[in-house]
């Protein structure tokens, strides 16, 4: 079977997902291509080590452009810091590597487009990591959407609330810093409602915002690891410099309205990613939490037993099904993941771009700012405008 070698640039949480989803893809797909793990890349050089080892790559290496001077490397995975996705992403466009990019794609709109433009240019094939798009379930919605079960669309409503920053003595990680994350739960928890947003509903015309940074310093880290870190002992502070919590009011080129909240202070909530769509025909219910389920409400039941039902979307009825465990045997947030690769390896082997690719970065980014226009001006803000 054909192979497709993979360099990786990031060893943490994203590193840890993406690692899982390469080595278990060829078991439960064998007929997709074969990712074979050749190369992983981080900073910190026993760290990286250690990664490698743990995860099953062959090799490590703390410098990222040795991975684009390799005749043996034909995919580049970014999930590294936000910071950093531009300058990979674009020199690996360059050196011709297929490139697989976490979200949100970039720092600031500009930036994504010019890793767009790169990687068009180049001819090379491009994917962004909205991994929530892969859970069975929501495919499932995305079905009932496109066939029309649902009707004509009116309301998309979407939050994803956690609460791992409501101590104010957590300590001042990365992702709390503008100028490598970009933006706080806005870019990281709201780029994965928009994209949903965009991939069930459509295009967003118009928005209008707020947001707040509810703890406006915090301690400096001494060490920092996925969405965990320890303070210095000397008890010095930093500033907060992204939003704690976005909220935000949307109506779409189709006419349906839709809002938005993004927060890390939402006590109770480990990460509760959920969406419901309303149309002239029914209605569905999405909550990752639950991932497996899809609540779903039709408006021609019979009146005695209507209501919303859940459907378990584990059989063999429902996307990438067939792959795994008997009906009624639940998969989880790993699975995502591999079924995010079974599309790049899908793509590569066929020669089309993957999707959700680069554009539909872009498509985010472009929404992302917007809100962050409105909110510095006040007002509603056309996505247009940012074109």
């Amino acid at each position: 079977m054909e192979k497709i070698k993979v360099g990786m640039v990031g060893y943490k949480f994203m590193g840890k997902a993406h690692s899982h989803a390469y080595r278990d893809l060829p078991l439960f797909f064998p007929e997709s291509l074969r990712p074979e793990m050749k190369v992983i890349c981080g900073r910190n050089e026993s760290e990286v080590a250690k990664a490698a080892a743990q995860f099953g790559w062959e090799e490590s290496t703390t410098d990222w452009k040795n991975l684009l001077e390799r005749e043996d490397i034909d995919l580049i995975d970014i999930n590294a810091p936000s910071d950093v996705h531009k300058e990979i992403a674009i020199a690996a466009a360059h050196a011709g590597k297929h490139i697989f990019c976490e979200k949100p794609l970039a720092l600031t709109l500009r930036d994504s487009k010019e890793m767009l433009e790169a990687a068009e240019a180049a001819g090379v094939k491009h994917m962004v990591g909205f991994n929530y798009r892969f859970a069975p379930a929501v495919l499932l919605a995305k079905k009932l959407v496109d066939e029309g079960r649902l009707g004509e669309i009116y309301h998309f409503r979407a939050f994803f609330l956690q609460d791992w920053l409501v101590d104010p003595n957590f300590p001042l990680a990365w992702r709390l810093q503008k100028e490598i994350a970009g933006s706080g739960s806005h870019g990281d928890l709201g780029a994965h409602l928009i994209d949903m947003a965009h991939y069930l509903v459509g295009d967003v015309a118009e928005v209008i915002g707020m947001n707040e940074t509810f703890i406006k310093e915090r301690p400096l880290p001494a060490n920092m690891a996925g969405l965990s870190a320890s303070s210095n002992a000397d008890g010095e502070k930093g500033p907060v410099t992204v939003d704690d919590a976005t909220l935000f009011l949307a109506r779409f080129k189709n006419g349906a309205l839709g809002s938005f909240e993004a927060t890390r202070f939402a006590s109770g909530h480990r990460s509760t990613n959920s969406f419901e769509i309303n149309g002239s025909k029914g209605s569905v219910i999405f909550d990752f939490e639950r991932m497996n389920e899809l609540q779903v409400y039709f408006n021609d039941d019979k009146e005695d037993v209507q209501g919303f039902r859940r459907v378990v979307a584990t059989d063999p009825a429902h996307a990438f099904s067939e792959a795994w465990w008997p009906p009624g045997h639940t998969i989880g947030y790993e699975h995502t993941f591999i079924h995010e690769m079974v599309e790049l390896m899908d793509a590569l082997r066929e020669d089309r771009q993957p999707v959700p690719n680069f554009r539909d970065g872009v498509k985010c980014q472009q929404v992302l700012e917007a809100v962050d226009l409105s909110i510095e001006k006040r007002q509603w803000i056309q996505i247009s405008e940012l074109d």
